[in-house]
């Protein structure tokens, strides 16, 4: 079944605005120090956060349900590891817990909305 059912294009997806619209505010939060001269991290998270977005709209593009589900799966992998990344910066003292406390819900909200439309998407197909 094509997954162009209810959307027209990937950027009508909640969970991609949602998606991008995080990708920029972690931007803003890697350019902060301590996490400026810590490239490794840097490189890490902004990978991680842009591979939300871009598994959506790669699964979304490839036109089944089969593969929709799959890249979604990436999808929330990268999320996982992002709230992981965010687990680390708090342990090594780059962060307060509570300076991500708003990050980490967000992340989590990202995540709970990929499952979701995982579900979604598995119920409308019979897989």
């Amino acid at each position: 079944m094509n997954n162009t059912n209810k959307y027209s294009c990937f950027e009508n997806l909640e969970v991609y605005k949602m998606a991008v619209k995080f990708m920029a505010k972690v931007y803003e939060l890697l350019k902060k120090s301590p996490l400026k001269e810590d490239f490794a991290m840097v490189d890490q998270m902004r990978r991680a956060t842009i591979s939300i977005s871009n598994n959506v709209s790669e699964g979304f593009e490839r036109e089944t349900d089969k593969e929709l589900i799959r890249f979604l799966y990436f999808s929330k992998g990268s999320a996982g590891e992002v709230r992981n990344l965010f687990n680390l910066m708090e342990e090594i003292g780059y962060f307060e817990a509570v300076e991500l406390d708003e990050y980490k819900k967000d992340i989590i909200n990202i995540s709970k909305q990929l499952a979701n439309y995982i579900k979604y998407v598995k119920k409308r197909s019979g897989l």
